[in-house]
Formats: structure tokens, sequence, C-alpha cells
């Protein structure tokens, strides 16, 4: 919601991957992430500065996100589910999310899912506590629509998901009601 008062989640649009009565856990889908793909790959020693160069365009340009506030030194890939190895998860009947080495390895080398984006850190809430942030007004939410999860706009991102729900920024209100 735009009263949203952490600012690290100011106009963040959140791909949910995990809920439970344990609590939840998602990604930030629009906020870039400054490091580049090719310098992650030669950081964990997956390629060297010379094979960085030659990746495939596919790899070069690979999305990174700030994935949220949590861990941020831990990768999770969400990709679409033509690729998938034993530790991928599926999220949806179409989105999988994958945090082991294997697929950073496939993606460097053009092998990797159709459609995927990186994210660096996550976001969590502990048991009820989504639940109340969203009682509290705190957050909007909508079903995932994968060409937006995908798509590399990143500055619209949040106003076209608002679109979706038919809301105009202008007219949400920062305080709910309860009757």
């Amino acid at each position: 919601m735009p009263g949203m008062k952490d600012d690290r989640f100011a106009r963040s649009v959140i791909y949910m991957c995990a809920h439970s009565p344990e609590g939840a856990m998602g990604l930030i889908i629009n906020q870039p992430q400054p490091m580049r793909f090719p310098d992650l790959l030669v950081q964990l020693g997956i390629v060297d500065e010379q094979e960085a160069i030659r990746l495939p365009a596919t790899a070069r340009d690979f999305p990174i996100r700030n994935g949220g506030p949590v861990d941020r030194s831990r990768g999770f890939v969400l990709h679409s589910d033509d690729y998938t190895v034993e530790s991928s998860m599926p999220i949806s009947d179409e989105v999988c999310l994958t945090a082991t080495i294997d697929i950073l390895r496939a993606i460097s080398t053009g092998r990797g899912p159709r459609r995927a984006l990186m994210a660096l850190g996550y976001a969590g809430w502990a048991a009820g506590q989504l639940e109340q942030e969203i009682a509290d007004n705190g957050w909007l939410t909508c079903a995932a629509d994968p060409d937006l999860l995908f798509d590399g706009d990143l500055d619209r991102k949040y106003d076209r998901v608002l679109a979706t729900l038919g809301i105009d920024l202008a007219h949400l209100s920062h305080s709910a009601g309860h009757a």
C-alpha cells in the first residue's frame, strides 16, 4: 500500500513463494539489484573473468533483483516450468523456484529456463504476521501474472499491478475501516 511506513517496501511488488500457518516468504520483483549476473558468476567461481566476457547475451543481460531485506547474500531464481532440477520447487502451474547453483550454471551456458529472474535476499513474515499486516491495510493482494512477473519494466510494474486490480492510486486511502 502507498502508506507503507517501511521504506524497504516502498512501491514494492512481491511475488509470494510460500505461505503457510508457519509464515510466509516472497521475493520483491520490481527493485533492481546493482550487481550484474556475469560479476556474480565470477564471484561464485562459476566462470572466470575471460569466460564472463564471452557469455551468451541471455546470461550477460540476465536480471537480478533485490528480493528483500532478509539474507541478501542468498540467491533465488524464479523461472518458467520448462527447466527443473531436483531442487526446483513448483510455486504455481507455470512458475518454479530454484535456489541452487546448478541453475546459474545452466543460465550461464544458455541452457536455463525460457523465462527467469534472480533475486538476492527475500521478504519473510513470521506466523500470522502477514495476515495481520494485510488486515491493517499494509498490503494489497492479487493473482500473479507470469507475464508481469518476468517482464523487465520495473519502473511501471507497481502501477501496472494496481491497474490490474482496477485501482487508481489517487483514490486509494491510507487507512482501513473495520465493521
